[in-house]
């Protein structure tokens, strides 16, 4: 098999070309080095020992991990992360004087007091450096998430309002866990979330909402449908059936009808008209004999 030698004074490392290939495809410099080490090293190795050597965070090991075993490169839950502390690391004062020294953490800070309308504090500064230094997150990644979750609170709850550098921290987990380490990565994301936030309406009128906006935890139920693969006619079908049974609207319920449907591949009106409707039974023939004998 056609490949490449990483040659040192004592090791040889080979790796098969379809391997290369697929990780220079990939574009994922995290994940490409996981593969080297994991090719490297020998015998079992921990996933503190991968974030140690790697320089990486929880996260990013995380994500570059998800990208490995969708290429089919490692098995999956091969390395298993540690979740990410819910509290910001602790940073020393001169640490964090070290890293507002630095231009472009400064010009996020700068960006985001900005985008807020506050001056930052200690903590909210605490938490901008924790997105950055542990989580991983580059500045003007950061920066995007900001942009991002400004726009989202004035759509929710109207114009003024901003959320809280917390809200923000959290946000940028989600995002570590999505594997958003670049901004090319970051924009397809956000145009997929406004992709979604047009289509919601249609949802919401499917579910006899009117033109209000969903709430967040409406917002993950019709996009898990979405994920699902249901159009809002599908969406009107369970909702008229969630009515009739709960005399109301009942989101888990509803969402309980989805499942199912998804489970059994059901994904259209005709495919659910088609599961109820019941197998024609044999009768020896004899219609068809009947038939036979009208024409004649």
């Amino acid at each position: 098999m056609a490949g490449y030698i990483i040659q040192d004074r004592e090791q040889m490392l080979t790796l098969p070309a379809r391997q290369v290939d697929a990780l220079l495809d990939l574009s994922d410099g995290d994940a490409a080095l996981l593969y080297l080490c994991l090719m490297r090293v020998e015998g079992a190795v921990t996933p503190e020992q991968l974030m140690e050597k790697l320089h990486l965070s929880a996260l990013r090991l995380q994500a570059a991990q998800t990208k490995l075993e969708k290429l089919g490169l490692i098995r999956a839950q091969a390395l298993p992360v540690p979740e990410p502390p819910r509290r910001p690391a602790e940073f020393t004062d001169r640490e964090l004087g070290d890293l507002l020294r630095d231009g472009e953490f400064q010009m996020l800070v700068e960006e985001t007091e900005r985008a807020l309308g506050k001056k930052l504090t200690t903590m909210d500064l605490k938490r901008l450096a924790s997105l950055h230094r542990e989580v991983g997150l580059p500045a003007d990644v950061i920066f995007l998430l900001v942009r991002h979750c400004v726009e989202n609170q004035e759509l929710r709850y109207g114009p003024g309002r901003r959320p809280t550098v917390a809200f923000i921290e959290r946000e940028g987990h989600y995002w570590a866990k999505r594997g958003l380490f670049d901004q090319e990565s970051a924009a397809r994301f956000l145009r997929s979330v406004s992709q979604r936030r047009e289509r919601s309406a249609e949802y919401m009128a499917a579910l006899q909402m009117g033109d209000r906006r969903p709430v967040e935890a409406e917002e993950k139920y019709i996009g898990q449908w979405m994920d699902w693969g249901f159009s809002p006619e599908m969406v009107a079908i369970a909702y008229e059936k969630t009515v009739l049974k709960k005399q109301g609207m009942n989101w888990k319920y509803l969402n309980g009808i989805l499942r199912r449907w998804n489970q059994e591949g059901l994904h259209t009106p005709e495919a659910l008209e088609q599961e109820k409707r019941p197998e024609p039974k044999s009768d020896g023939g004899k219609n068809q004999a009947i038939e036979e004998y009208m024409k004649w």
